[in-house]
């Protein structure tokens, strides 16, 4: 696994803690959909290699709902 690869693992369980964290919500629908779809991504990745635009761009729409409910 590369090291990009790695940062973007790290920021995936970020969130999952965070949405872990704070329990039931509407907004927290939306992020837990947001990470089912990355998490899908994911695992259909090529961890030897860079992580690609889909990949990075689920990631940010994941962070976005972070910033945009806190």
């Amino acid at each position: 696994m590369n090291d990009t690869y790695k940062e973007l693992k790290a920021r995936m369980r970020r969130l999952e803690e965070l949405l872990a964290s704070q329990g039931q919500g509407a907004a927290n629908v939306e992020l837990a959909q947001a990470l089912s779809r990355l998490r899908r991504a994911e695992r259909h990745g090529d961890r030897s290699r860079e992580p690609d635009v889909s990949l990075r761009t689920l990631l940010e729409r994941a962070e976005a709902l972070v910033s945009k409910a806190g």
